[in-house]
């Protein structure tokens, strides 16, 4: 027998996926926004910091797993199996951590850089404290899928045993282009309101533009 369905089981079922959207989907807890929109105001002066007081072309030597873009990103996502968001946004939190200390270690106490670097460090201590604080002990006791497991291994790996294929250059501006799209793509709930703002006044100035011309 064929069973049919009432618009009563239809509004059920339909009410029945709102609720569960938001545990699908995960949103970045908005305690986490404050800090993060810090570390972006940061960030926006890397250009300064990390390109027009080094030498041209100057780079420093990362593990591979530390150049970490938005296409590791997407292609984790298609390739790990029981792969969550909390598992990208716990690495990208060790990524940074560890890419902001191998710049740290190559600048001299009194380059100008070295203030803005430790700087952006503290800011990403801050919020690490509140990412934890937000989410249940038991969130981080979860065994981590193999892949990033193995990449988690690696990045907290002594360097003298790294091997040196695993090695390559990167400048440190590139790394912080790096620090900064993630971020953007994996909290994008803290940023999509100012993302649309600034389009929006972006394109309210063009129009202007060509009133007045």
């Amino acid at each position: 027998m064929v069973q049919r369905f009432t618009p009563v089981h239809l509004l059920g079922a339909l009410m029945g996926l709102f609720l569960l959207m938001p545990v699908l989907m995960a949103p970045t807890p908005p305690s986490m926004c404050t800090p993060l929109r810090t570390l972006n105001e940061s960030l926006s002066h890397r250009r300064r910091y990390m390109k027009h007081y080094f030498p041209v072309n100057y780079t420093i030597r990362v593990h591979h797993e530390e150049v970490f873009k938005i296409s590791n990103i997407s292609k984790m996502k298609l390739q790990v199996d029981d792969l969550e968001e909390l598992h990208l946004q716990r690495m990208w939190f060790l990524v940074n951590h560890s890419v902001l200390k191998r710049i740290i270690r190559v600048l001299p106490e009194r380059h100008p850089s070295r203030p803005y670097t430790t700087k952006l460090e503290r800011r990403l201590q801050d919020a690490e404290g509140v990412f934890v604080e937000s989410h249940p002990p038991e969130a981080f006791q979860q065994e981590l899928p193999g892949a990033i497991q193995d990449i988690w291994d690696c990045l907290t790996e002594e360097s003298g045993r790294v091997p040196e294929s695993s090695w390559r250059s990167a400048s440190p501006k590139s790394l912080l282009d790096n620090f900064c799209h993630t971020m953007h793509c994996l909290y994008s709930e803290c940023f999509a309101s100012a993302e649309t703002q600034d389009r929006g006044e972006s394109l309210h100035m063009k129009t202007e533009s060509r009133i007045f011309r």
